[in-house]
């Protein structure tokens, strides 16, 4: 886990980004890959062809400002990094981008005002590149790699893909937390346990009675475990069950992408 993909564009989510970005970087002795994306300003047809250019030199003029900020502002700090450009939707070029990269910096969403999708863009982006995405509030000002790591565990596939991802990052953390929300039959979470020791990461393992109410109640126990254990992040698999049907039924991923106070790692 070396290189951090960090989305670049001017939204009241970037010092945040970036914030956790550059603590990703040094806590991983990594290299920060920034993604400066200039957004197409509105879908082709709505407008004419000279208010189209129009907004498109404008949003271009915007993000080529923002991007030269930000070298400026990295030419201070003590992480390498290198920059990209690319045009497009947020969701696409990231995923473009994404190859080379062990994990990925976004928002876990932008507030209700901008039209920048950012709670679908974190969603999209776990579900399609399957590496880790740093999920971070607006007023998030910095990612503690060497604090209290909370990590979710329900024995799925996407849990089980999280917890072996994050092997680099969990090994910084000063200590560990698995949290199992157990159903009917009995959990693995000692499995994962017995996992993560033979990494030399050793951790306390929580066992909670899972709530009849579905997937807003876990997120509101999840989101109680890491607000008691004072976590400074929490790791979890992304989107257990289908997008669509955490959409209609309220799943942890999108509980936990509306509200959580605290840095996600998502992993599907």
């Amino acid at each position: 886990m070396k290189t951090v993909l960090l989305l670049l564009h001017d939204d009241k989510g970037q010092e945040a980004r970036l914030q956790a970005a550059l603590d990703l970087a040094r806590a991983l002795d990594g290299h920060l890959n920034c993604l400066d994306v200039t957004r197409y300003p509105v879908p082709d047809g709505f407008l004419g062809p000279d208010i189209q250019v129009a907004l498109a030199e404008e949003e271009r003029a915007r993000e080529t400002a923002n991007a030269e900020r930000i070298v400026q502002r990295l030419a201070i700090e003590d992480v390498p990094w290198s920059m990209t450009s690319m045009t497009g939707e947020l969701a696409d070029c990231v995923i473009a981008a994404s190859g080379l990269s062990d994990v990925i910096v976004v928002n876990r969403k932008l507030d209700v005002g901008d039209t920048v999708g950012m709670l679908s863009t974190a969603s999209t982006i776990a579900l399609k590149t399957h590496k880790p995405v740093v999920a971070v509030s607006e007023q998030c000002r910095a990612f503690q790699a060497a604090g209290h790591a909370v990590v979710a565990w329900d024995g799925s596939q996407p849990a089980m893909a999280a917890l072996t991802a994050c092997v680099p990052l969990l090994a910084r953390a000063r200590t560990v937390n698995l949290v199992e929300i157990q159903g009917d039959e009995p959990g693995t979470v000692h499995q994962a346990a017995a996992y993560l020791s033979r990494h030399d990461i050793h951790v306390e393992v929580d066992l909670i009675a899972r709530p009849a109410e579905g997937g807003g109640a876990i997120a509101d126990i999840l989101k109680q475990v890491c607000a008691n254990q004072g976590a400074a992040y929490c790791v979890m698999g992304a989107y257990g069950h289908s997008p669509v049907r955490e959409a209609l039924f309220g799943g942890v991923t999108r509980t936990m992408l509306s509200t959580s106070d605290i840095p996600l790692v998502l992993v599907h």
